[in-house]
């Protein structure tokens, strides 16, 4: 089968075109195939697959093998393969686990993905939890390179109080500049700290609002690059037009014998 790689800040997904819908790998093959020592080395893998109402369907897999929610990265990655595939289209309007996407080809080529309406936001001391397409927990510190991100974000990933399926853990710290936070994240399904995490820096800059009311612009910098989230702030717990902004960029393209994963 022939498959692709693709990155947005860091965060980096195989992609298939399984329009064909030809694609029957299991979740142990997956896992195989994400895994960077054993395998392909991904976040995550995704299918393109064809929708009769949308330009695509996007089927997201976590690095475990499992179904994931929905990657804001990963959401950037697969409007850019469309692309790539000859999907040639001003708006991109696709399916997701978490429902409508829209996106668009910005003229410096980086990608600007709408994400999900956020109406609540629950408070746990001096954390955040909201649901941006994925649960996330923000967390405000200090000395982000100093942060023991592994440790404490593994932590409070498998607290009960989130049950089995865990939530993804973001350390935030404020600038000088109120446009301007940094970000490192835990994700669930990698076990692990990523370069960058799409839905989770959509979640920070939420949290990070500079305008009580009205416009945000928010720059987001990640291990991986920078992230710029811009949405209208317009109630005390209430985000609309939520866009996700930054590069996607196909790594490289070749042809796998999945056999060998078995």
């Amino acid at each position: 089968m022939h498959f692709y790689k693709y990155k947005g800040t860091g965060n980096d997904f195989i992609l298939i075109d399984n329009r064909s819908g030809a694609f029957n790998l299991n979740s142990t093959q997956i896992e195989q195939l994400c895994h960077r020592r054993l395998g392909i080395g991904a976040d995550g893998l995704m299918l393109l697959n064809a929708h009769p109402t949308y330009d695509f369907e996007m089927i997201y897999f976590n690095a475990d093998g499992l179904p994931g929610s929905m990657c804001g990265n990963g959401g950037r990655c697969i409007t850019q393969f469309a692309l790539d595939l000859g999907i040639k289209k001003s708006t991109y309007n696709f399916l997701a686990v978490d429902g409508p996407h829209e996106a668009e080809i910005l003229t410096d080529g980086r990608i600007s993905l709408r994400m999900i309406d956020v109406d609540q936001i629950s408070a746990s001391g001096t954390d955040f939890i909201l649901n941006t397409g994925s649960p996330h927990l923000v967390r405000i510190v200090k000395q982000l390179d100093l942060f023991p991100v592994f440790e404490v974000g593994q932590t409070i990933r498998n607290e009960e109080r989130f049950g089995p399926r865990g939530i993804n853990v973001n350390f935030v710290e404020r600038t000088e500049s109120p446009e301007l936070i940094r970000v490192r994240t835990y994700e669930r399904g990698v076990e692990d700290e990523t370069l960058s995490c799409g839905t989770g820096a959509t979640a920070a800059a939420l949290i990070c609002y500079h305008n009580e009311n009205g416009f945000n612009d928010v720059h987001v910098k990640t291990k991986g690059g920078m992230l710029q989230i811009e949405y209208d702030r317009v109630g005390d717990q209430q985000f609309q037009n939520i866009w996700l902004c930054g590069p996607a960029e196909k790594v490289f393209e070749t042809n796998l014998d999945f056999q060998l994963f078995k």
